[in-house]
């Protein structure tokens, strides 16, 4: 399986990316067990149908040190050029607190030598708390190790368009922030989308699947309730999404229209949901689960750039969106839901 052309990005000069990332937050541990050589093998599976992009985290379990086993695997079958076709995109989430140059680097050490490279293709950061300023701080060290060769490029996890701006004006240069965007929560459209445009700043989106409840699996069905039915951590997190949104009836309705859109085009509906935002502005790449070697996707994935929303596909998705409720009045700005 080859994935056209239309599935890469020049996000960098120095990057060019599947526009469908793997995200590692599956293997973290509130998606079930992972076994980890059957994560490596499948991890090749994913390199060779052309999903080369993987983001990751330092807490998403042992996420990090599978990118380095998965590393050492591709230089001992297919050599150290094998290399330049897989890039990795982790996150430090420290606790609020003083930051020091010292702290900075000890943690980046940590992830260089985890994922087994000599410099980190993306750095995104995130804390959790904006009142306490020394995020700033991180973020001038986090520059100063960039300069230094430790780090590739600078971007950021679930800031406000407020936090990007202030960021953005203290002359640090970030390439991307990392937020939720999907057809249930389109909070990004109001500021963020276009401070980023205004920017240069790419979007690299999550929960644009619900989890998983963006698909056929749950059309038609009643609405799940309990532990017993919401098994992981992304459907507990996206089911609330919903209820805030507008509630199941409406996100029946929604999952109907989009049934109707996919059969036209003979594609799934997790593809349709995921086109529609792949086609938003500065939206660079859509974050997929992928738990490794548990559950995959890979076939359906690749049919996301098999085809193009029209302009009657987009009004009748935005029609059901009107009925909902106002998530950005309701949480706030993209990642307020971290910090209330």
């Amino acid at each position: 399986m080859n994935l056209p052309k239309t599935s890469r990005l020049q996000f960098t000069p120095d990057l060019n990316i599947c526009r469908i990332l793997n995200g590692m937050w599956q293997v973290s541990g509130g998606h079930g067990p992972i076994n980890p050589q059957a994560a490596i093998e499948m991890m090749f599976k994913y390199l060779d149908a052309g999903f080369t992009t993987w983001d990751l985290a330092d807490h998403y379990g042992p996420a990090e040190d599978f990118i380095g086993e998965f590393r050492c695997e591709l230089i001992d079958t297919r050599g150290k050029d094998a290399l330049s076709q897989v890039q990795a995109f982790t996150k430090w989430v420290p606790r609020p607190g003083k930051m020091t140059k010292k702290l900075v680097e000890e943690n980046i050490d940590i992830s260089l030598r985890r994922l087994n490279v000599e410099s980190l293709d993306l750095m995104q950061f995130h804390w959790w708390e904006y009142q306490d300023k020394n995020y700033l701080d991180a973020l001038k060290y986090l520059a100063e190790l960039q300069t230094e060769g430790k780090i590739k490029h600078l971007g950021l996890t679930n800031f406000d368009t407020e936090h990007l701006k202030i960021i953005t004006e203290a002359g640090i240069k970030i390439v991307s922030n990392q937020v939720q965007f999907s057809l249930i929560d389109r909070r990004p459209e109001v500021n963020m989308v276009e401070f980023c445009q205004q920017h240069d700043i790419k979007l690299f989106t999550y929960g644009t699947l619900g989890g998983g409840l963006l698909s056929e699996k749950y059309l038609g069905k009643p609405e799940p309730r309990g532990f017993d039915v919401l098994t992981t951590a992304s459907l507990k997190k996206y089911k609330n999404m919903i209820d805030g949104w507008g509630g199941w009836q409406l996100f029946q309705e929604l999952l109907a229209i989009l049934k109707e859109i996919a059969n036209k085009h003979g594609v799934s509906i997790s593809n349709v949901a995921v086109r529609y935002i792949l086609d938003q502005p500065t939206v660079a790449g859509v974050i997929i689960g992928a738990r490794l070697g548990a559950s995959e996707h890979i076939e359906d994935n690749a049919k996301v750039f098999s085809f193009s929303l029209d302009a009657d596909d987009r009004d009748r998705i935005n029609a059901v969106s009107r009925q909902s409720r106002d998530l950005y009045q309701l949480i706030g700005d993209c990642g307020d839901e971290y910090r209330r």
